[in-house]
C-alpha cells in the first residue's frame, strides 16, 4: 500500500485529490495538509511513500516544506510530488533542487496523477509532459566536460523520461550497464535521483523540454 498526504491550501482541492487517491486499491491517504509549516508535521509524524505537494500556500509554501521534508534524515522514504497551475512555474524547478521526485499540472488526468504517485513511490522522477522551459543557453557548466560521450547519452535519456531498460534498448546496451551508468551520473554530478539529473540535463541544453 503506497501512503500519501496531501498538501494544498484550497479544501476543495485537498478533499478531490484524497477522495481519487482512496479511489485506488493500492493508494491509502494518511493525511492532510493546508500549508507547508502543517505539511512538515504531518509528513513528520505519518513518513508517507508520497507527499502530494501545492507549490503556492500562505506562510510556509511547498518549496519552504520540500526543502525542509528533504532534508530530514529520518524521511528519506518519503517522496515530494508537486502540484502546480503553472507549467512556467520557477519555484517547481527550485523544488526539484531541493529535492523534490517531480511535479505535474493541476490539471493531470485522474488515471495520469494515480500512475505519477506510483512511479514516484517506486523512486523514478517525473515531469509533467508539458514542462515548458527554455533550454540551457550561454556557456555549457563545466560538469557537463567531466562527462564522457556515453554518459551524456545516457542524462539526455534520463531527461526524455526513459526507464534503465529503455535506455538500454534505445542505447545498445544491456540493462546492468544502463544502470551503472545512471549510478555514476548520480553519484557525478551529486545528484539526489532522476528527477535532479532531469532538471540538470534541460538546463544544461542536453535535451530540449517536451523532447521524447
Amino acid at each position: 500500500m503506497i501512503r500519501v498526504v496531501v498538501a494544498d491550501d484550497q479544501a476543495l482541492v485537498r478533499s478531490g485529490f484524497s477522495v481519487l487517491l482512496k479511489s485506488a486499491g493500492d493508494i491509502e491517504v494518511v493525511g492532510e495538509a493546508g500549508d507547508g509549516r502543517e505539511a512538515v508535521e504531518v509528513v513528520a509524524r505519518q513518513r508517507p511513500d508520497v507527499v502530494l505537494m501545492d507549490i503556492r500556500m500562505p506562510g510556509t509554501d511547498g518549496l519552504e516544506a520540500t526543502r525542509a521534508i528533504t532534508a530530514d534524515q529520518r524521511l528519506a522514504g518519503t517522496r515530494v510530488l508537486i502540484l502546480t497551475t503553472f507549467d512556467h512555474d520557477e519555484y517547481v524547478f527550485e523544488a526539484i533542487r531541493a529535492g523534490a521526485s517531480g511535479f505535474l499540472l493541476k490539471d493531470t488526468l485522474p488515471a495520469d496523477l494515480l500512475a505519477a504517485v506510483r512511479v514516484v513511490a517506486a523512486g523514478q522522477a517525473l515531469l509533467a509532459p508539458s514542462v515548458s522551459r527554455p533550454a540551457g543557453h550561454g556557456k555549457p557548466p563545466r560538469w557537463l566536460g567531466t562527462l564522457t560521450a556515453r554518459e551524456t547519452e545516457v542524462l539526455g535519456a534520463v531527461a526524455r523520461g526513459l526507464s534503465n531498460a529503455e535506455i538500454a534498448d534505445s542505447l545498445y546496451m544491456s540493462p546492468a550497464t544502463a544502470k551503472t551508468h545512471v549510478s555514476r551520473l548520480l553519484a557525478k554530478l551529486h545528484a539526489r535521483d532522476r528527477a535532479q539529473l532531469v532538471m540538470l540535463a534541460y538546463e544544461a541544453g542536453v535535451v530540449a523540454p517536451g523532447a521524447t
